[in-house]
């Protein structure tokens, strides 16, 4: 296919060919489709683009991180070598600001070797960009399976959110996976798949085996967050996830769309929108602890940043900072961390998978 064919054209092409679509397809194609899906070409982030996310609200947040890596590292025994690992770096300004804050501990700067996964080719020109020039080595991988055996740790802000999610809708009878089909409108419409899925109430949490007619369970594979395990647990490390989603596994439909943003209509413009559901806590728990590594958390962002020191280190950015800047690291701080119903520090979440031999982790200790 060349990229003159639009993306919902091969979409209906599909359908036709083999039916109806699980959501978890068309987002994967949506999303990353090499030519056409959303991030295969855009830079979405910024105000000129479709979301914000937090490193790009404020150096703080990416500042703390980096001091949360180094004291990770530290308690991991110092080794001479160190994966750090980003998953979905978005334009690189959360790794600067993490090595800016890593200059405090020389000796963790010198282990570190950074290992950026990232899909998107037109956001590894901008990484690149972002990155040159420093004095810490840094490679790039399209898979977490890619990056180097070794000591790790590993940080991902808002990836966890853009990776698939199938969706289950409960029947008269069972369980179906939810489906996109092309309606007699010929416009794309959400379906149920004829056929339930085998045991899927089985497989459900016992606090959701009652769920009524209509409603909606999600999930995902647990892919990577198996690979995180085994390699925290084989190699030593920690992997810090910071996205948002519920503490607890939960009903409900939290398929979004977002563009300009906006939210949009998840199922108009394939590729043009960025695509995201909530992150299932619980679940990524139970898939890291499975495979023997210890979970710390989750807890809050307000919360986890509060511990790590925001608060100190906004007042110290205050105190150099010219005085009409003042009111906007302010505000930074605020949005960082409001723990209101809609705020940040409430809807996100962090979580550490870590090597069993790693007790406490900074942020966690509450």
């Amino acid at each position: 296919m060349t990229d003159t064919v639009p993306l919902e054209t091969e979409i209906r092409r599909r359908i036709a060919v083999g039916g109806p679509m699980a959501v978890a397809h068309y987002m994967e194609l949506c999303l990353t489709d090499p030519e056409r899906g959303y991030y295969a070409r855009r830079d979405p982030f910024g105000a000129a683009g479709d979301f914000t996310t937090a490193p790009e609200i404020s150096q703080m947040f990416g500042e703390l991180l980096g001091l949360w890596a180094a004291a990770t590292w530290r308690a991991m025994g110092s080794p001479g070598k160190l994966n750090l690992v980003e998953l979905g770096p978005g334009r690189g300004t959360m790794m600067v600001d993490v090595l800016r804050a890593a200059r405090v501990m020389p000796d963790f700067r010198a282990a570190v070797e950074v290992q950026l996964v990232e899909i998107s080719p037109a956001l590894e020109r901008v990484q690149r960009r972002t990155l040159q020039g420093g004095d810490v080595p840094v490679a790039w991988h399209s898979s977490i399976q890619d990056v180097p055996d070794g000591p790790l740790i590993v940080l991902a802000n808002e990836f966890f959110d853009a990776l698939p999610v199938h969706q289950a809708v409960m029947c008269a009878d069972v369980w179906h996976e939810r489906v996109i089909k092309i309606d007699e409108d010929d416009k794309f419409h959400f379906s149920i798949h004829r056929d339930p899925i085998p045991l899927f109430d089985k497989l459900l949490p016992s606090t959701l085996r009652a769920a009524k007619i209509g409603e909606i369970f999600e999930w995902r594979t647990d892919t990577i967050a198996l690979e995180i395990g085994r390699r925290v647990v084989r190699h030593g490390g920690a992997a810090l996830i910071t996205d948002y989603g519920h503490i607890e596994s939960a009903i409900g439909d939290t398929l979004q769309a977002v563009g300009g943003h906006q939210f949009a209509e998840p199922l108009l413009g394939p590729g043009l929108v960025d695509l995201t559901a909530h992150v299932d806590f619980q679940a990524l728990a139970h898939a890291a602890e499975g495979i023997g590594a210890r979970v710390h958390g989750p807890v809050t962002q307000g919360e986890f940043l509060r511990q790590l020191g925001i608060e100190e280190r906004a007042a110290a950015l205050k105190a150099v900072a010219p005085p009409d800047y003042a009111s906007v690291i302010d505000a930074a701080l605020v949005r960082l961390t409001n723990e209101d119903r809609t705020g940040m520090g409430r809807l996100f979440k962090a979580i550490a998978v870590a090597d069993p031999k790693l007790e406490r982790l900074a942020g966690f200790e509450a």
